[in-house]
């Protein structure tokens, strides 16, 4: 079995690679997916959001309010890192069981399509 990280900035062509690989026979475990369901409804990441950051960054129906919280994140740097610190562990967490779930399976290759793989210290995993 090997593991392999992809990463790469913005349209540097990871989508085209995963997709690639993923239609011929590569299990692929996408990392921004895992970081959408690290915050969904419902989850302990979006819970420990709506505690450090309060209940205006929830929607009306209860979901992430991105642009909400983006506000106050994106203008801060200690609440940006306060985020991180949040969601990055939660999508390890995620991601660990899609790879141990991969393995059962027997999945011979196994790519983790990771856009932060440097700046989430995961770069030896692989």
């Amino acid at each position: 079995m090997i593991r392999v990280a992809l990463t790469g900035g913005i349209a540097s062509g990871k989508s085209a690679v995963s997709t690639y690989l993923r239609e011929h026979g590569v299990r692929v475990i996408d990392h921004d997916v895992l970081a959408r369901d690290a915050v969904a409804k419902g989850s302990a990441g979006l819970g420990s959001i709506v505690q450090t950051f309060g209940l205006g960054v929830l929607n009306e129906e209860g979901a992430l309010n991105r642009p909400a919280l983006g506000a106050i994140v994106f203008s801060d740097p200690a609440r940006l890192e306060q985020l991180n610190q949040i969601v990055h562990p939660e999508v390890k967490r995620l991601a660990a069981l899609a790879d141990v779930e991969a393995r059962a399976a027997g999945e011979p290759v196994i790519l983790h399509d990771i856009p932060l793989l440097a700046e989430t210290s995961q770069g030896s995993e692989f």
